[in-house]
């Protein structure tokens, strides 16, 4: 197999300083590089006029994510929160120690609660909800007993 491995995941942002404190101070992303990248290339690659990209590269537990935000060309914004069988990314995932001080350090950092979506299952002992990015981006947030590296299931 010619694939080497996974490189990162690119995440469309509207304000990169905001999303860059979100995903660093809230959910403990750190900064790996920064690019800038612009011209004739970029437009090719990217299929926007006016393709200046500014991108951050953040990593978490081997996990690598790239916030990009298009300071020309701007952002096609979402008008409602996508259905989560949307085809394509629909949410990220990640496991946590005390579901409500994440939930509050997402609000204070930009983020949302889905209050809705919370479920709590006492026999599995497991908390979990959905948040957004300041974007919104879906978050799942999941408290469970055990070894966090541990796959569901």
């Amino acid at each position: 197999m010619s694939v080497q491995r996974l490189s990162h995941i690119g995440i469309c942002v509207s304000d990169l300083g905001r999303s860059l404190a979100f995903y660093r101070d809230a959910l403990g992303f750190t900064e790996l590089s920064r690019i800038n990248v612009e011209g004739e290339h970029s437009e090719r690659l990217l299929g926007i006029d006016g393709g200046k990209l500014e991108a951050v590269y953040l990593e978490r537990d081997g996990t690598r994510i790239e916030l990009l935000y298009y300071p020309d060309a701007g952002h096609l914004p979402q008008s409602s929160l996508p259905p989560i069988n949307r085809l394509g990314l629909s949410h990220l995932s990640l496991r946590v120690a005390d579901l409500d001080s994440t939930i509050e350090t997402i609000i204070q950092s930009g983020g949302h609660c889905i209050d809705h979506t919370r479920v709590e299952n006492s026999q599995w002992h497991t908390r979990v909800v959905f948040a957004t990015d300041p974007d919104g981006l879906r978050i799942e947030l999941l408290q469970a007993p055990g070894d966090p590296a541990a796959l569901p299931g």
